[in-house]
């Protein structure tokens, strides 16, 4: 603590001490520099006294004391004006915080009359000066405290300024008082105008007072603020700010849209990231739809994925994203089977506060807001309810989307992949679906191959998928058996690549060795290969005799019924007249 930083107030004091004894007063630093005098002293101001001064004297000692002979005194014997010193006595008082000595006041009698005036007064005077001293002391700290309140308040301004959110504080009636520089950009508003300004001009309807009547914080509300051509969305936490049991004001934090979701899309994005490289299959027909998944990729345009359950069009989704100029956004799927169709709709296009009972405070983010800047996969495309498709179909023409219960149109930039098991043109056909919307998502039409359709893939996803399973399971196990492979390959695989990881992953669970053997596969493998071999040893009947059998069983089932012949014409889907045709044709008789 250096006494220079308060001049003025030592100088205001040793006027005021000098006035009151009428004696010459000055003040050294703990540096021996005079900062303050008064009288003759007032113009040596700035000098650098002697470690062997009385002021060097009175800091090493530490204690006041009064000099009534100069020259006699302990404190004057290696002075180097001991031999011409004109003073005729001297006081000094050392100026102290907690332990500290920081500097001296001194008193200089210079005559016989400011001599006897310290003399005869000793007691009083050397209490007088520990007052003085005090009081200095009490302007240094508070100079101090003044200085780290500054320091912290500038420390406080900084930390504020690198809060990667927008932050206004508000009185008790909604007053701003205090801001930081993420809020002035997030609102796009002059200093000025913000300061003073009322939180409602920020956050619109919310009710303001109830924050307070209630003592309870806020989470997560959505807001829309808007002036001039600018606009922008987002959504604010509000926290109570109370002192004692008082309640002071409120601390607002805003978040646009656009950085709460590119949190949420570095997260999403950095996950389960897929190549082409990590799609397994060497067949030609397989590599070929690689190979227009990639073109696909680099195309901004809608894909189609279509293929049986299990042959991976979620994979295929994926590596187009990746591939994409879009891989550094989020990849965000949804199943449009999977989730009930009253609820689908907001989780596509989240809903605004208020859509519905049970809705959250603040309403919520759909998945085409988290898809922004990236890709949405709806998987299930053909389960989507008519009414959404005409959503959907809006949101491929226009690029925009409302929220359930929402007022205003949000703009986004998403690529759709859609996917399916079902046959569209049929739904098409069948008026289950748009017309219009599958022409939309089928501009990049891409087909995934049955597993059946690739058996000579058979061998490579095993060993892929046995190495998976081996670290997943921990188990040590060297090959399978050459019989097994030949079931493998020879069974039908209705579910695809998943059904044949299903099953590679039982038989590694069931292996009790380090070879995988057919009893380790599942039953329904060898239920299926012994039904093959039956149907193989079954002679093959012509498509004539299967028909002239089904007429037979026709005429021989209705002869007894009421409907007779009628009744065979409707069993078997033909007219009358082809009947008796192949009656004839295949000479039945009853």
């Amino acid at each position: 603590m250096e006494l220079v930083k308060i001049l003025s107030d030592v100088q205001n004091i040793s006027e005021t001490i000098s006035s009151v004894i009428k004696v010459d007063v000055t003040v050294v630093d703990r540096n021996l520099e005079r900062i303050a005098g008064t009288g003759c002293y007032g113009q040596r101001i700035g000098e650098i006294l002697s470690d062997d001064s009385v002021f060097g004297f009175a800091l090493r000692q530490g204690s006041s004391f009064i000099i009534e002979n100069p020259g006699e005194h302990n404190a004057c014997l290696k002075c180097q004006n001991i031999d011409f010193c004109d003073e005729h006595a001297e006081v000094c008082c050392p100026i102290k915080i907690e332990h500290e000595i920081v500097g001296v006041i001194g008193l200089i009698a210079f005559g016989e009359e400011q001599k006897k005036s310290i003399v005869e007064n000793q007691e009083n005077l050397l209490r007088f000066l520990d007052k003085m001293a005090e009081l200095i002391s009490s302007k240094l700290l508070e100079q101090e405290n003044t200085e780290k309140i500054k320091l912290l308040a500038k420390e406080l301004e900084i930390v504020l300024d690198t809060v990667d959110k927008g932050i206004l504080a508000v009185d008790s009636k909604g007053f701003i008082l205090r801001y930081n520089k993420k809020a002035v950009q997030l609102f796009n508003i002059d200093e000025a105008l913000i300061r003073n300004s009322h939180i409602k001009e920020f956050i619109g309807d919310f009710d303001f007072l109830a924050l307070i009547e209630h003592n309870i914080g806020t989470k997560n509300v959505e807001f829309a603020y808007s002036k001039g051509k600018y606009s922008v969305r987002g959504f604010f936490d509000g926290n109570i700010i109370s002192l004692g049991n008082k309640k002071v004001g409120i601390l607002f934090t805003f978040s646009k849209v656009s950085e709460v979701l590119n949190i949420v899309n570095d997260i999403t994005a950095g996950s389960i990231q897929t190549n082409f490289d990590d799609i397994i299959g060497n067949n030609a027909l397989f590599q070929n739809v690689k190979f227009e998944a990639k073109k696909a990729a680099i195309s901004n345009s809608t894909v189609l994925i279509q293929g049986e359950s299990g042959t991976g069009k979620e994979l295929f989704a994926r590596a187009i994203h990746f591939h994409s100029h879009r891989s550094k956004g989020p990849f965000i799927p949804i199943n449009c089977a999977a989730i009930p169709e009253q609820l689908l709709e907001s989780e596509l296009f989240g809903y605004a506060e208020g859509a519905f009972t049970g809705a959250i405070r603040g309403g919520k983010s759909g998945k085409f807001e988290l898809a922004n800047k990236g890709t949405i996969f709806l998987d299930e495309i053909g389960d989507m309810p008519l009414h959404l498709q005409t959503k959907l179909l809006r949101v491929l023409q226009d690029h925009v989307i409302e929220k359930v219960g929402g007022k205003s149109q949000i703009p986004i930039d998403v690529r759709i992949i859609t996917a399916t098991n079902k046959d569209l043109e049929k739904k098409v056909f069948d008026g289950e679906f748009r017309e219009d919307l599958f022409y939309r998502i089928n501009v990049i039409p891409i087909h995934i191959p049955p597993l059946r359709q690739r058996i000579d893939d058979i061998h490579i996803l095993v060993d892929y998928l046995l190495e998976k399973c081996k670290g997943k399971l921990g188990k040590n196990i060297e090959h399978i058996e050459d019989q097994v492979m030949k079931i493998l390959k020879e069974y039908q695989w209705p579910g695809n690549v998943r059904e044949l990881e299903n099953t590679i992953e039982y038989a590694v669970n069931m292996c009790g060795t380090d070879i995988i053997k057919q009893e380790d596969l599942p039953k329904r493998l060898i239920v299926e290969k012994n039904r093959s071999k039956e149907i193989a040893a079954k002679p093959i009947l012509s498509i004539k005799d299967l028909e002239k059998r089904e007429i037979i069983k026709a005429l021989r089932y209705y002869q007894d019924k009421e409907q007779g012949i009628s009744g065979a014409v409707e069993a078997l889907g033909i007219s009358r007249a082809t009947l008796y045709r192949k009656i004839k044709e295949y000479k039945i008789t009853l």
